[in-house]
């Protein structure tokens, strides 16, 4: 497992230096545009990124022996809401520069045994959980930035080959918050890069399928767009599922968060 933490803090440092090299060129303009997440613009994006960092950062502190103040998260998220759109995309280089270099910082031994409180969750849970959760949140809001001036983006592969392992490990109870198995008559088994999807009455992610009845024909960063709800035209160009079920079966399974 200290092997996956590692790997997941170099993919979060990646995520970081790929999408801060391109904040630092957008324009007034380009902050306004929608971004993939159509709810939202690039800058709120940056400021929904930049705000998690900020309020995830005092919880792995205090696990390190740090004593951090912290204001509650409805203060900071009003803040960032205020916040102008150049403002947000600021606070979003500062922010998750902070949390990332936090992060890195840690040594082997509290990277393998640190317990973390997110305040958000029953228990506090291994560092693993908490970088693979902030991975996830990162992965797919860059991809949410990106996408907005490059059509034909996708999220970064080595991010999406972690998550699917974190997919049949320590992220998997996030399935239990937002996959719908109940959209399907009948249980499926789906063949998947990296592993499978069972889904029946509950969803799950392994690591190997023995006799699949369908297969996910798209990249690992496909899949883990179509777990987020990204994998929607005209974003979805050559990826098909074929068996007992279709990728609009997969899609209102997996409607988006």
């Amino acid at each position: 497992m200290s092997q996956l933490v590692d790997r997941t803090i170099t993919a979060l440092r990646s995520e970081h230096d790929t999408l801060a090299g391109l904040v630092r060129t957008l324009t007034d303009e380009q902050l306004a545009t929608t971004s993939g997440a159509s709810d939202w613009t690039v800058a709120q994006a940056l400021s929904h990124l930049g705000s998690g960092a900020e309020i995830g950062l005092a919880p792995i502190a205090r696990a390190a022996g740090e004593t951090v103040a912290a204001e509650d998260n409805q203060t900071i998220w009003a803040r960032w809401d205020a916040s102008s759109p150049r403002a947000q995309a600021e606070g979003f280089l500062e922010h998750n520069a902070r949390w990332l270099e936090t992060v890195e910082a840690l040594t082997p031994e509290q990277r393998s045994s640190l317990s973390v409180d997110l305040g958000f969750l029953p228990e506090p849970v291994p560092l693993l959980t908490a970088v693979a959760m902030r991975l996830n949140e990162v992965a797919n809001h860059s991809w949410d930035v990106r996408v907005a001036f490059e059509p034909d983006a996708g999220v970064d592969a080595e991010s999406a080959a972690v998550l699917v392992e974190h997919l049949t490990g320590p992220l998997g109870f996030m399935l239990g918050f937002f996959a719908k198995p109940a959209e399907l008559a009948d249980p499926v088994s789906l063949a998947i890069p990296g592993g499978g999807l069972v889904i029946d009455d509950a969803v799950t992610v392994v690591d190997h399928l023995d006799a699949p009845s369908a297969t996910f024909n798209g990249s690992a960063e496909a899949f883990v767009r179509l777990v987020s709800g990204r994998l929607k035209a005209p974003y979805d160009q050559g990826v098909t599922a074929e068996g007992n079920l279709t990728l609009d079966d997969l899609r209102k399974v997996f409607p988006g968060y």
